[in-house]
C-alpha cells in the first residue's frame, strides 16, 4: 500500500533538552493533516534528559538513535535516507515553526512544478521567544526551513559529512549550481538565538569556512 506521507520533517538533536519539546509540539500542531507528514528525529548520542523528553513523543514521531555523537550532517543524511515523503524539510531542534509552515511550503511546490525547493522568511527570536527581527530568507539564508523535492537532494549527494558546521552553505552552493530556491515571504519559521548556538564557536566556524573556500575555490 502506497504511503500517504507527502512531507518528511527531519530534526537532528544533540542534548537539546531545553528546546526539543517546543520544537516537536509546533510540528505536531500543523494545519496539514497529520497523516500527510512524518517527523523523523535523529537522536545523535544525546544524554538522559533529551532521551527522556523524546520518549514522551515516541508514539507520534519516528526516533532514530545514533550510538554515539556523529555530527549534524551525518544525522541529517540518515534522516533523509529513512524518509518516505516526496518533500523533505529540516527543522533544527532549538527552533520552532508557525502552524501553517508545512502546508504553505508544500502548496508552493505543488503549484510550481518547475521549482525544486522553497524557503520561507523567519523571525529571529531570543531565548524567551521574544521576536527580535523579521528576516528575508534569501538575503540572510539559514540552513533550516527549506523544503526540497527529495530527488533534487539525492542528485547532489545530500550533506557533506566532512563539514561539522557550514554544512548548509556547502549544500546550498552545490544545490544552486543546478536549481533555484524560491521564497515565500511569510515568516513561518522561528530561528532561536541563544548562548549555546553552534555558530557561537568562532574557531570551529572559521576552520570549516576555510575548508568551504578550499572546496569551492
Amino acid at each position: 500500500m502506497k504511503s500517504k506521507v507527502s512531507i518528511s520533517v527531519i530534526v537532528a538533536t544533540y542534548n537539546q533538552e531545553l528546546y526539543i519539546g517546543r520544537c516537536l509540539r509546533s510540528l505536531l500542531s500543523q494545519s496539514l493533516d497529520r497523516d500527510k507528514y512524518e517527523i523523523i528525529v535523529i537522536n545523535d548520542g544525546s544524554k538522559k534528559k533529551t532521551n527522556t523528553i523524546l520518549s514522551a513523543f515516541k508514539d507520534e514521531i519516528n526516533i532514530i538513535s545514533n550510538k554515539k555523537n556523529m555530527g549534524l550532517p551525518y544525522s541529517l543524511n540518515k534522516g533523509i535516507k529513512n524518509s518516505k515523503g516526496r518533500f523533505v524539510v529540516r527543522v533544527d531542534a532549538d527552533d520552532y515553526v508557525n502552524r501553517n509552515f508545512l502546508e504553505y511550503l508544500q502548496m508552493h511546490l505543488l503549484y510550481n512544478q518547475e521549482m525544486q525547493a522553497v524557503c520561507c522568511d523567519y523571525f529571529l527570536v531570543d531565548d524567551t521567544e521574544k521576536v527580535m527581527k523579521k528576516m528575508n530568507a534569501l538575503k540572510d539564508p539559514i540552513g533550516c526551513g527549506i523544503m526540497f523535492r527529495i530527488e533534487s537532494l539525492i542528485k547532489i549527494g545530500l550533506y557533506d559529512s566532512n563539514f561539522k558546521v557550514h554544512e548548509d552553505k556547502d549544500l546550498r552552493i552545490r544545490f544552486l549550481k543546478h536549481n533555484k530556491i524560491d521564497r515565500v515571504s511569510l515568516p513561518l519559521y522561528r530561528y532561536r538565538m541563544h548562548l549555546n548556538n553552534i555558530t557561537k564557536d568562532k574557531k570551529k566556524m572559521d576552520r570549516h569556512f576555510k575548508k568551504l573556500l578550499k572546496k569551492h575555490k
